[in-house]
C-alpha cells in the first residue's frame, strides 16, 4: 500500500512537471509574439514620426515663403511689425 502511494505521488509530481514545462513553453511563445509586435509597433511609430516631420517641414517652408512674399509686397509694414515685436520683447525681458 505504501509503494502505491509513493508511486501515485511520483506520478503526480511528473504530471505537475509536464504542466509546468507546457506553461513555460506557452509563455516563451507569448514573449516571442510580443517581441515581434513591439518591433512592428516601433517601425510604425518611426514611419509616423518621419511622416509628421515631413508635414511640419513642408508647413514651415510654406509659412516662410508667405512671410517673404509679404515682406516683398509691403516692407514698411513688415519692418514696423518686427520693431513692435522687438519692443514688446524688450519690455518683457526687463521685468
Amino acid at each position: 500500500m505504501m509503494a502505491e502511494e509513493k508511486l501515485a505521488a511520483v506520478d503526480s509530481e511528473l504530471g505537475a512537471d509536464n504542466r509546468t514545462a507546457d506553461a513555460q513553453a506557452a509563455l516563451e511563445a507569448q514573449i516571442a509574439e510580443l517581441r515581434t509586435e513591439i518591433a512592428r509597433l516601433t517601425e510604425t511609430v518611426s514611419a509616423i514620426g518621419s511622416g509628421a516631420k515631413a508635414v511640419v517641414q513642408g508647413e514651415a517652408e510654406l509659412m516662410t515663403e508667405r512671410v517673404r512674399e509679404r515682406v516683398r509686397e509691403d516692407p514698411i509694414s513688415a519692418l514696423l511689425g518686427v520693431a513692435g515685436v522687438a519692443f514688446l520683447f524688450g519690455v518683457l525681458a526687463r521685468r
